[in-house]
Order: C-alpha cells, then structure tokens, then sequence
C-alpha cells in the first residue's frame, strides 16, 4: 500500500536551477569581488556534483586552474555559500520561481486524502522553507512531517543516505513509500534506497540515466495540460494523479 511520498526539491518541485541557483551563486560571486561567471551550458556541468558548497569547490578545481586558492579557502567556501542563500531566498520572495506543473495539485489530492508526504533534498533547509513558504504559503511543516535537506547526513546524493533518514524519521520502510525526483542522481539516490521512483524531467536531465524507475515524465501534467510519458506504463490520463502513482507504486 502507498503510504508517503517522498519528494526532491530541486528541478522536482520546481524549476530552481537555471533561473535561482545559478543567479544566486552569481550574485555571491561579485558580492565577493569573484571574477566566476556561471552560464547556463557551463552550470549543467556542475549539477554533476550535488551541494553547493561541493559545486564550488569542483568549480574552482575542473574550470578554474588559474585561481590560487587563499589559505582559507574553506571558510570562503562556507561564506560564498551562506551568501548565495541570501540571494536565493530574496529571488524566491519576488516570486520568481514558481511551482512545477501539477506539483500542487498533487500535494493537495495526496494531503486530502492522508497520505504522509516528505522531503529529501542536497539543499539547505533555508532554502527549503523559503521555497516552499512562497509557493505553498504557511508553515512548510504543515505540508511535509519529515524535511531531510542539506548537511543532516554526511554523504549527499547520488548516495542513499539522506532517504534513508527520512525512512527512518517516518518510520516506514520504503516499499510503503514512492519517490519524485528529476535527475540521474537523485534516481540513484532514491533507488538505491529501494524506493519506487517516478521521474519529471527538466532542461539539464533531459539525457540523464534513468535505469530502474517506474516512470519518466516531462511533468505531473494540468487539466488542459497533459504531461508527456518517456517511459513507463502508458496511460491516456493527462495529470498524475493518486490513482495513477498508485497503480504505478503496484506495478514497479
């Protein structure tokens, strides 16, 4: 029986990265005098890496040779870090990034009919709660009983770990639960922790590596607009609803 869902944020809840943050990180750059310019094609190449403290540092050491890394480096990561959450959260409270198509709708029909949702996500709760405070309105913990984000485990994804606290803090084993995710790491987190997984994809995943999820989606789809099924079960439904992650969760 489907009991919980359990959803990423990032690219799966909503399209955060190109336009939030990526213009965040840029934001910081100059903020600290930082010659580091992150265009689009190049910041599809460091979502390689999850975390943004690890992104900077895999930055600075594929893309940047020529930069002399100062003896604190560390700590200027940590601050570069902090202060593009500043900027990320500011973009948010301008509405700038809203919710995926169909993410609501479904929050909605799952909360109503009392399926237990959570979050597992690389990014910091700050950036969690003011997502999710400016698209869903209210306390964040009023939608989600478990939020497992940022540094609450060692090991980020692509490794298992942060759905496995989440299991663990909601007392289910995975079987009972399905997870929404929107890249090859986060499905490699996500079924490595043996979690029925469905997939909506965004403008950096198009490509990616999929193996052994249930189904992949160009969204959760609206009344009027239809999602697109890359894989997966067909079905002539236009919006995923219970129902079909249900049959879905049954089926994988």
């Amino acid at each position: 029986m489907l009991k919980a869902l359990i959803f990423d944020v990032d690219g799966t809840l909503a399209d955060t990265e190109r336009d939030g943050h990526r213009l965040a990180f840029n934001a910081a750059f100059r903020e600290f005098g930082l010659d580091w310019e992150w265009d689009v094609p190049l910041y599809g190449k460091l979502l390689e890496v999850t975390g943004g403290k690890e992104r900077i540092r895999f930055y600075v050491e594929r893309f940047r040779p020529d930069y002399s890394k100062p003896k604190d480096f560390d700590d200027l990561v940590v601050a570069l870090h902090k202060a593009k959450t500043g900027h990320y959260v500011e973009l948010l409270s301008q509405g700038g990034i809203p919710l995926r198509s169909g993410v609501k709708r479904l929050l909605n029909e799952a909360r109503d009919a009392g399926i237990r949702l959570a979050i597992a996500t690389t990014t910091t709760p700050e950036n969690v709660t003011a997502l999710l405070g400016n698209t869903l309105g209210g306390d964040p913990a009023e939608w989600f009983e478990v939020i497992a984000a940022g540094d609450i485990v060692p090991a980020k994804k692509p490794a298992a770990d942060i759905y496995f606290w989440a299991l663990d803090k909601m007392k289910l084993d995975a079987a009972d639960c399905l997870a929404l995710e929107d890249s090859e790491n986060g499905v490699r987190a996500s079924v490595g922790a043996g979690l029925k997984t469905v997939v909506t994809i965004n403008d950096y995943t198009l490509d990616h590596d999929f193996s052994g999820v249930v189904a992949v989606l160009s969204d959760l789809g609206e009344p009027g607009q239809p999602f697109r099924m890359m894989k997966g079960e067909a079905t002539d439904q236009g919006c995923v609803d219970l129902d079909l992650l249900r049959r879905w969760h049954a089926a994988g």
